[in-house]
């Protein structure tokens, strides 16, 4: 079993060497995000009944917010709900690294809900600017672009007739996106929500601008402090596959060659595992 979480979603990839056998997708597990009873619940009562009959030999679960501290956490959640089976955990970011780059130096990155990226040797990360989430970091996120959105809304800075559309289709009033961001649960999940109404409109002069801006972040924050003259930089994540051509356009202007753009790593991380040493 094969599972790449993120902050909102997780892919959930049941194989035999390099074939699926079959593939679902849950809510995503985060343990920075989630008491360790969420986690349980999500997996007990929404993972195992689509395995029913099925012996699992191995999990590699690759997560948002599996840094070294909580992985002990997350192993253990995953032990319990899979006592026959051989536990590994990483971080998603590593994922994407043995998703795209593999066994090749390269920079990889996240463009999800949140942002993340590190510099990559074939072997491991050797260098990594921090995402620090959407309020101080995160830029090109999904949550960043639902942010800026929001903002130049309440700004009067988009074209006309944009935020009264925007308010429409998603219900929202100052004192709705307010208790959205500030009190209620997963505020870059709402956030990242916006997203669908920033690709409809994504040739609109001002939203064009914003997706231009929060990728010149994205790479000026990030993505430059690692050796980008000499490496691919890699994508995963819904928000660099739907806004791959603003990308592409951004980078090409800074001088920075892109790899590798996919909306999911699974079928990366299927080759990667099947191919490693030790792997049943």
């Amino acid at each position: 079993m094969i599972a790449d979480s993120g902050a909102t979603k997780a892919d959930w990839c049941l194989v035999q060497g390099k074939q699926i056998v079959r593939r679902f997708s849950g809510k995503g597990i985060s343990p920075i995000f989630q008491s360790k009873e969420e986690m349980e619940y999500e997996i007990r009562d929404n993972v195992l009944p689509q395995l029913v009959a099925t012996t699992i030999n191995a999990v590699y679960f690759y997560g948002a917010g599996c840094i070294p501290d909580k992985i002990p956490l997350v192993t253990g959640i995953l032990s319990a709900a899979f006592p026959a089976a051989k536990i590994q955990v990483n971080s998603d970011l590593t994922g994407v690294a043995h998703a795209l780059c593999g066994r090749e130096a390269g920079i990889a990155c996240i463009l999800g809900t949140g942002s993340n990226s590190c510099e990559w040797d074939g072997t491991k990360p050797t260098h990594q600017i921090p995402s620090l989430g959407f309020i101080l970091g995160d830029e090109g996120s999904g949550a960043a672009l639902g942010k800026h959105l929001l903002n130049k809304a309440l700004k009067h800075q988009l074209t006309g007739g944009l935020k009264e559309a925007l308010f429409e289709e998603y219900n929202l009033t100052v004192a709705v996106i307010i208790d959205r961001v500030y009190r209620q649960p997963f505020p870059s999940r709402f956030l990242a929500s916006l997203s669908p109404f920033i690709f409809k409109h994504r040739n609109d002069p001002s939203i064009r601008g914003l997706l231009h801006q929060c990728f010149d972040d994205f790479f000026e924050k990030n993505v430059m402090h690692y050796n980008y003259q000499e490496n691919k930089v890699h994508i995963v994540g819904s928000i660099g596959w739907y806004y791959a051509d603003v990308l592409k356009e951004v980078a090409e202007e800074k001088g920075i060659q892109v790899g590798k753009i996919a909306k999911s790593p699974i079928e990366g991380l299927i080759d990667y595992i099947a191919t490693s040493p030790g792997t049943d």
